[in-house]
């Protein structure tokens, strides 16, 4: 029988390995890139007959008052702009509007989007609350649902570390791309960490569940025993539900609207993360827990606190 449980330590070390520079990332300044559902502003863009430089459009948006414009292409002969707020129906939007069309030619606006500041912190604010009412619900509810194993806090404290640890490689990675490719987060950004953190969750808890029967049906065993049982028996269940999500998720990459590319590409990056974390990093901990191993292995990691 195959022993995924005696390699526990390796694969938390893979964890480690690929999450670590994202925390790193995100503890150097600015940790993400935000966009303008977060700091307010305006984010525009712009499909035209020919190519248009973006230097070019830069100059056009120069002759108005909007602070430090960015322009990106986005596409076949489009642009994206991102400045401070321009109101959608104010006389500043139809002089830009029309400078652009006397320079470039007709254009067809294919996103407007405009956010005040207060409305950007408060996306923030409520954003990192959806987060924390998300982790402390799954902690109180797989503690109940599992009330009638011995410590069942456990179980929900893992699929709770497995969680973070999604959420953390999804905004790691986004911050290492923010810094690289300018590559801002939006509102759909927190939607796709909230989709990720309920993957995780319902895939840890679907191994956990085979845990608890497989406990009443092999008493006498080693824990680590029907734990390593129950990956075995979840593992092709687990891998082909995250297999049928992702080719979904890379046919929407690929051929999907450029506004959902970085919502695909968190979800993508959040699907992979939870079936590794579900099955490598959630049960090796509960086995570690149940034999005393956490507190050693800790110990081990501090100087001078080796025993």
């Amino acid at each position: 029988m195959l022993d995924i449980i005696g390699k526990r330590y390796w694969y938390l070390l893979a964890s480690a390995i690929v999450i670590i520079p994202g925390l790193v990332s995100l503890l150097m300044a600015p940790g993400l890139k935000l966009g303008v559902d977060f700091t307010g502003g305006t984010l525009w863009e712009m499909k035209f007959n020919t190519p248009v430089q973006t230097a070019e459009m830069k100059e056009v948006f120069a002759q108005y008052d909007l602070g430090d414009t960015i322009v990106q292409t986005a596409g076949d002969n489009a642009l994206l702009v991102r400045s401070k707020e321009i109101k959608s129906d104010s006389e500043q939007k139809a002089s830009i509007e029309s400078a652009v069309r006397e320079k470039f030619g007709n254009f067809e606006e294919l996103r407007f989007e405009s956010v005040g500041p207060s409305v950007g912190q408060e996306v923030a604010q409520q954003a990192i609350w959806a987060v924390v009412f998300a982790s402390v619900g799954i902690l109180l509810y797989i503690s109940w649902a599992f009330r009638k194993v011995p410590s069942p806090f456990r179980y929900g404290a893992c699929a709770i570390i497995a969680v973070l640890h999604d959420a953390f490689l999804v905004l790691g990675i986004f911050s290492i791309l923010g810094k690289l490719f300018n590559i801002e987060i939006d509102a759909l950004f927190v939607t796709a960490v909230l989709t990720v953190i309920g993957f995780s969750v319902h895939d840890t808890n679907v191994v956990f569940d085979r845990v608890r029967e497989n406990m009443g049906k092999r008493t006498g065993e080693p824990f680590e025993v029907v734990v390593n049982h129950s990956l075995l028996q979840t593992l092709g269940r687990s891998f082909n539900t995250s297999l049928t999500t992702a080719f979904t998720l890379t046919a929407l990459m690929l051929f999907g609207g450029v506004t959902t590319k970085n919502f695909v590409a968190a979800m993508l990056i959040g699907i992979v993360s939870g079936t590794y974390s579900s099955i490598f990093n959630a049960s090796m901990l509960l086995v570690m827990w149940e034999n005393g191993e956490i507190g050693g292995f800790l110990r081990r990691l501090v100087p001078g606190r080796a025993s």
